[in-house]
């Protein structure tokens, strides 16, 4: 079993910067691909940036000049740069195992992900 525990999140003025942090716990050997997602209110949740410890970063073509991710030491990192209002959401960390995602499309669409962390809240205003 996995946990998953975020920290990081905050209120920050647009154009502001914070770097969140996932850490593992459990058994972190098992993963084969860790994922950020964040939701807004009234919004669907949507996926952020991905990483496999065995391959690195699948990071989006819309965000990637200002989210960065990285894994290090069983803790999945997010930096995000130049903040938005539009960025404020809960950011949730999720990981999942071999096999688990097989067939169910791809990363950003949430399927499959085994294990959730309870968010962390990123407030720009």
């Amino acid at each position: 079993h996995v946990q998953l525990v975020e920290s990081g999140g905050g209120s920050v003025q647009p154009g502001g910067s914070l770097r969140l942090s996932c850490t593992v716990s459990g058994d972190a050997d098992s993963i084969d691909l860790m994922a950020w997602f964040r939701q807004a209110p009234d919004k669907e949740r949507e996926g952020v940036a991905a990483f496999a410890p065995a391959g690195g970063p699948f990071e989006l073509d819309s965000l990637k000049d200002r989210f960065t991710i990285s894994y290090a030491n069983h803790v999945l990192y997010l930096q995000i740069n130049n903040l938005r209002p539009e960025d404020s959401a809960e950011y949730i960390c999720a990981a999942t195992t071999p096999g688990s995602r097989r067939g169910l499309g791809p990363w950003f669409n949430g399927s499959g992900f085994k294990f959730w962390g309870q968010g962390t809240q990123v407030t720009v205003s």
